[in-house]
């Protein structure tokens, strides 16, 4: 619950919060992995760092989180968005890398009914082709995307992805 509080404190701007939070969840985990378990929340702590900017610490947990992730695929669906946003960032923009993590999550996260997460991937490929003029390929996913989201009414999310849809009308 407090890697969780950390991203949720990330997402509405309480940035020194967040960072707290995200330090008192990495005490926490080292406490639990040194007694012989883990637990699953350096998603949301990689989500917490990415939107604080902290790229290295983002991608240091999205592969943690990977790494813990072998034997239920729902996990890895999210460690890969994640590690897919983390690629798709202006600093540290990898086309390739990012469209392989959001393809793999893509392919764990349809057959299980997944739909947020599927609706978040196709945002991502929308503005990641965006980004890389590819123009059929913009169209298909945001289109994607914006219906989802308005199926499962997601006003914010929805938001996100008409912006999207606004900015490669203009651009492309």
């Amino acid at each position: 619950m407090v890697a969780a509080s950390a991203w949720v404190l990330a997402q509405v701007g309480e940035a020194s919060e967040a960072l707290t939070r995200l330090r008192e969840s990495e005490r926490l985990l080292e406490g639990q992995a040194a007694r012989g378990g883990v637990l699953m929340p350096y998603q949301s702590m990689g989500r917490a760092a990415l939107l604080l900017d902290r790229l290295d610490e983002a991608q240091r947990l999205g592969e943690r989180a990977l790494t813990y992730s072998p034997f239920r695929q729902s996990d890895e669906a999210h460690a890969r968005h994640l590690l897919g946003d983390i690629a798709s960032h202006p600093d540290r923009f990898d086309a390739e890398s990012a469209e392989a993590h959001y393809c793999k999550a893509l392919a764990l996260a349809e057959p299980r009914g997944m739909r947020p997460l599927i609706a978040h991937c196709h945002l991502g490929l929308g503005k990641l082709y965006l980004r890389t003029g590819k123009r059929p390929e913009v169209h298909q996913h945001l289109t994607i995307a914006t219906t989802m989201y308005r199926e499962m009414d997601m006003q914010f999310w929805l938001a996100h992805a008409e912006g999207g849809m606004k900015e490669s009308v203009r651009t492309l």
